[in-house]
């Protein structure tokens, strides 16, 4: 294990490693592609000791993005045959090689917090990316939108690959025929961390979907039977429609139309709420009917800017449950899986967004309870994309990109509170 004193330039150094010349991948082998929110909490650990490395990660974002303001989930810099599905199986014919859905939009949220360490640096190219950003935003609010919530079209979309928040609406998914395919993913990591097949195969089955449909929203919003309206989409957009509001009000801009998404928002984060759990769930667009699931997704509400604190109730139920926090479903629901991925490990990336929220809602108790819990995690484990809520131990990927961007940015304590302040 390593020295405490050595964590930070550990960090660094897998930001380093993991750095491809512009762009970061998550982490070496498994992920050998720019991943999107992957990339902008990148551009967060870059900014805390080389500015201008923060800028580049996020400039080769948006470097993908498509006419209609999408960004995508995945972009395909440089060939490579031993990931799955590649560029030839999503059949999207960008600027540059991409996947044709995208994920959660923490970029505006992240530029901000980055122009904020440095005005004079950061003032020509915050310019050039925030038309971008409003693009992709439009893109979400014109075609993602469900009773003013935000939808996923695919659970990569989501960025929660396989919570069971998406159980019942992929079972009415008949994948049959999408043929024989070999996964990277299960060769790198044990197959009980991973998404099983009958849910990679619907995942392929959207994919085909997408691509007969030339990617085409408004023929996708018709053919589609994958739209679920999700907190984490949902309560990341508000908070995103918010901080761009005020990079837009810095530069001069009119954000009017912003000011409007963002009051919309609030009104769709508040259809999220399920009374029968007395918590924010996720809601199948088609048929209304609710997933039934407490996940982190849930606690992001904080980050979203709502002061629902009835949520405090599961919050110190979990605690109870498992001994890590915040694992990614409810240790109480008989889904939970301790290790598979989004269906019950511990990740730090969301921890970070958790306890950003309940920092700013006044909940520090709980936020510096969270905090501690999570550096314990990674203080034993090392810097491991996800970790088992009931010993602790390391689950995923190795030397994960946005493990060490949050431990620079939060989860050691030396950034953290009062960097992300919400601004009135």
């Amino acid at each position: 294990m390593l020295d405490h004193r050595d964590f930070d330039a550990e960090a660094r150094s897998i930001l380093r490693r993991n750095d491809r010349g512009g762009y970061t991948v998550p982490t070496a082998g498994l992920y050998p592609h720019q991943w999107n929110w992957d990339s902008a909490f990148a551009a967060l650990g870059f900014s805390l000791f080389d500015l201008n490395r923060a800028w580049t990660e996020l400039e080769t974002l948006f470097s993908g993005q498509w006419q209609n303001g999408m960004v995508p989930h995945i972009l395909f810099h440089q060939q490579d045959d031993g990931y799955f599905p590649g560029p030839d199986v999503w059949g999207c014919n960008g600027a540059v090689p991409s996947s044709g859905v995208s994920q959660p939009p923490v970029a505006a949220t992240i530029v901000r917090r980055i122009w904020d360490n440095d005005r004079r640096i950061g003032e020509e190219r915050i310019r050039e990316l925030y038309p971008k950003l409003v693009a992709w935003h439009r893109w979400f609010m014109t075609w993602r939108l469900d009773r003013d919530a935000v939808c996923v079209t695919h659970p990569w979309e989501a960025g929660r690959d396989n919570a069971p928040d998406w159980d019942d609406t992929l079972s009415g998914i008949d994948a049959t025929g999408v043929g024989e395919y070999l996964r990277r993913d299960i060769m790198a990591v044990d197959p009980d961390m991973r998404p099983q097949k009958h849910d990679y195969d619907r995942y392929i089955w959207l994919i085909n979907l997408g691509r007969d449909s030339g990617w085409d929203e408004a023929r996708l919003l018709e053919r589609n039977p994958f739209r679920v309206a999700d907190p984490a989409m949902t309560f990341i957009l508000l908070r995103a429609n918010s901080d761009l509001a005020a990079i837009g009000r810095e530069l001069g801009k009119d954000v009017v139309e912003l000011d409007e998404w963002t009051d919309q928002l609030t009104v769709g984060a508040k259809s999220l709420w399920n009374p029968e759990i007395e918590s924010y769930d996720s809601r199948d667009a088609h048929s209304g009917k609710w997933s039934g699931c407490v996940s982190n997704a849930s606690f992001l509400c904080w980050y979203g800017g709502l002061r629902n604190n009835n949520m405090l109730q599961h919050f110190n139920r979990i605690m109870q449950a498992v001994p890590y926090w915040i694992p990614s479903h409810d240790p109480d629901s008989d889904r939970f899986d301790r290790l598979r991925y989004w269906r019950g490990p511990v990740w730090p990336v969301m921890n970070t967004l958790i306890g950003i929220g309940m920092e700013e809602a006044g909940l520090d108790d709980e936020a510096q309870t969270l905090r501690e819990s999570t550096a314990e995690l990674v203080r034993t484990g090392g810097f491991s994309e996800y970790f088992d809520p009931c010993d602790g131990s390391s689950a995923g990927g190795k030397d994960f990109t946005w493990t060490a961007a949050v431990w620079l940015a939060w989860v050691s304590g030396k950034n953290g509170k009062g960097g992300w302040a919400r601004y009135s």
